[in-house]
């Protein structure tokens, strides 16, 4: 039946959306490829939506959505990283080329481990151990509108395009993906306040600063479910 393709169908519209992010970054059009990051997020939400809607859950559904995942929140973060790290004037020359962005592959590295791990880890069926990669390629992704809205006068601006905080970013986030630490999931069973306190927090904080920040407000949002998740969330 055609209707057991259609969650496959939109993982591959996911996967299409990272590779043309990473398109978008090799022509220096950050803020679109920043945008794909986010189309791939819409996709990966509809496709497990689409997949429990109509019934067709599938084992090639699970590692597509995998491959896809690393792709588009592994690989095309990577890029902007890279990006970002190769206009920083520092680098380890090697034939002519610059090897220092090349450290910022450490997150896609991680995150297919990461997304291995979670294939065949029983625990993760309700909440997440690691950092979800699907989190570390939107914070990434929305590092740009941050650093576009804010403009280059700034201290966030010039912490932000640190080689030091860059490094420091990729090392932390790729350990964070790979570890035990727990992180709350945005599954929703029910709308009571008690079994949701997390998830609202993180929601009320992300309309605030929203309309305070407008797009620049969006890695502080993600930052916020981060520190949320390590310092409240026992799992």
């Amino acid at each position: 039946m055609i209707k057991k393709h259609i969650p496959n169908a939109i993982t591959c519209l996911n996967l299409l959306s990272g590779c043309v992010s990473i398109l978008f970054t090799c022509y220096d059009h950050l803020l679109w490829a920043s945008a794909m990051i986010f189309v791939a997020a819409v996709f990966d939400f509809f496709d497990g939506f689409a997949a429990r809607l109509l019934n067709a859950k599938s084992p090639i559904g699970a590692e597509l959505d995998s491959l896809s995942d690393v792709v588009s929140f592994g690989v095309a973060p990577s890029f902007i990283v890279a990006w970002l790290l190769s206009k920083m004037h520092i680098g380890w020359w090697v034939f002519d080329v610059n090897a220092f962005p090349m450290l910022a592959f450490f997150i896609a590295m991680f995150a297919a481990v990461r997304l291995a791990k979670f294939n065949i880890d029983p625990r993760q069926s309700e909440s997440f151990i690691g950092l979800p990669v699907p989190a570390v390629g939107l914070f990434i992704a929305s590092l740009p509108f941050l650093l576009f809205g804010i403009g280059s006068d700034t201290l966030v601006y010039r912490i932000v395009m640190n080689p030091y905080f860059m490094l420091a970013m990729v090392a932390i986030f790729s350990w964070l993906m790979v570890s035990e630490v727990p992180f709350f999931s945005f599954k929703i069973k029910n709308l009571r306040f008690k079994d949701n306190v997390l998830r609202y927090f993180v929601v009320i904080f992300a309309i605030i600063a929203v309309i305070i920040l407008k797009l620049a407000a969006l890695p502080f949002v993600f930052l916020f479910y981060i520190l949320l998740s390590v310092i409240c969330y026992k799992g």
